[in-house]
């Protein structure tokens, strides 16, 4: 695209924002500041590193595109790529099936900070900080119940795992020094009626007490809940009553997964409740659709809902973005710059949006004029400014990306 025209058109665009309060190079400023953590299992469809068998504990990713990532020099190569297409500097999130484990299995109660060291090596190489979660699914001991398992032997298991991953990720945080926040997601539950819901849920949170007895520094945890599984429809152990009554309890960050939740819920609408109770909250950004089918995000309403809502919450520095899905009927490159760029073109409406205005507004009752101005907020020239970013940050601007991907597609994965 023409530099001059989007110059020009930014121009207009910041005059135009000026009008209503709006100072788009403090806009330009946050932006840049809001990194996004890129999901590692886009690239490979949760495949990971450990073994080659397939998903299982609840999770399914669908499709059969040609090219993904086999090994963690193809994933990380494929990462990197998308980071290019993708304006300012993000994250990336690993799961523990990850690992650099040198061709030998490490079953995951053995795992250690060792198998992750070519991983913190390449990060710092690459100025991209890692995020990491425990990995219950997908592995023998799995079932339907892990940390909520009334055998102990398993139960032990995946408690020793888990205080493992959170002893990679403090080794990840201190190596960085930024923290790194690991995410602990499981999938236990049942498939039919159960009538020991208190039962699992008693073991899940003495799982939990001992998993978080040693304080780290350079780390933090995030606790995930979900509607079901497949597989596990009936019950859920980790529900969200669960984990935000045990968040609030021991000050731990939620983790709200716009897929994980009845499709009539607003997510955006649980942040400032939450903001009241725990110390951050953590998103996992998807797009269900019917439920958690984990397509690409793209700028509809819910993303651009929770995006308003954190600014409206002046809670940029208290909520984290990462992405989760893991589409595998499109280009996976192309995935991840789809669903990253889309989630910052929310987060850049929602910063020019006039807000001392609009409450200005409502505090007045002048209920009129707020709605007015949101409405016409909508045809501002938002676009002009999310050109401005993409260009300032030597990422292709507009539609161009694509022929990128297609390029990388042609070059490097259609021939593996």
């Amino acid at each position: 695209m023409n530099e001059n025209l989007i110059l020009k058109a930014f121009n207009v665009a910041k005059e135009r924002y000026a009008a209503i309060g709006v100072n788009v190079d403090e806009v330009l400023a946050k932006l840049q500041d809001v990194h996004i953590s890129l999901h590692c299992w886009q690239a490979d469809d949760v495949a990971g590193f450990e073994s080659k068998g397939s998903l299982t504990g609840g999770i399914q990713a669908t499709g059969n595109y040609p090219g993904k990532a086999r090994t963690m020099e193809e994933l990380q190569a494929d990462v990197l790529e998308a980071a290019s297409l993708i304006p300012g500097k993000h994250r990336l999130n690993l799961h523990e099936i990850y690992g650099d484990f040198g061709g030998k299995f490490v079953d995951r109660d053995q795992v250690e900070p060792k198998h992750f060291f070519s991983w913190m090596d390449w990060a710092k190489e690459h100025d991209m900080k890692l995020d990491f979660n425990s990995t219950s699914f997908s592995h023998p001991k799995s079932g339907n119940l892990s940390l909520a398992n009334p055998d102990k032997g398993i139960r032990d298991f995946w408690i020793e795992h888990t205080k493992r991953c959170r002893a990679i990720a403090e080794e990840m945080g201190r190596r960085q020094g930024d923290p790194c926040i690991m995410n602990l997601w499981i999938h236990d539950g049942s498939k039919d009626i159960t009538v020991n819901r208190m039962y699992y849920r008693a073991l899940l949170k003495d799982s939990l007490d001992q998993i978080f007895a040693v304080d780290y520094k350079n780390m933090r945890d995030c606790i995930e809940s979900k509607v079901f599984g497949i597989g596990l429809e009936s019950y859920t152990v980790g529900s969200n009553d669960f984990y935000i009554g045990y968040a609030a309890q021991k000050q731990k960050i939620v983790t709200l997964d716009t897929g994980h939740f009845h499709p009539t819920e607003s997510v955006a609408d649980k942040l400032s409740s939450l903001l009241l109770f725990v110390p951050e909250v953590m998103l996992h950004v998807s797009r269900p659709v019917r439920w958690d089918s984990d397509h690409v995000t793209i700028m509809n309403d819910d993303t651009m809902d929770l995006c308003k809502e954190i600014v409206r919450c002046d809670a940029l520095g208290r909520v984290h973005i990462g992405l989760d899905y893991f589409d595998a009927s499109i280009n996976r490159i192309g995935a991840y710059v789809i669903g990253a760029r889309a989630t910052q073109k929310c987060m850049v409406q929602a910063l020019l949006e006039p807000l001392a205005t609009l409450r200005k507004y409502e505090a007045e009752g002048k209920f009129f004029e707020r709605l007015a101005l949101l409405e016409e907020c909508k045809s501002l020239p938002w676009n002009a400014v999310w050109d401005m970013f993409c260009l300032k940050n030597n990422v292709p601007v507009g539609e161009s990306f694509i022929a990128d991907v297609e390029k990388y597609e042609a070059d490097v994965t259609s021939k593996r």
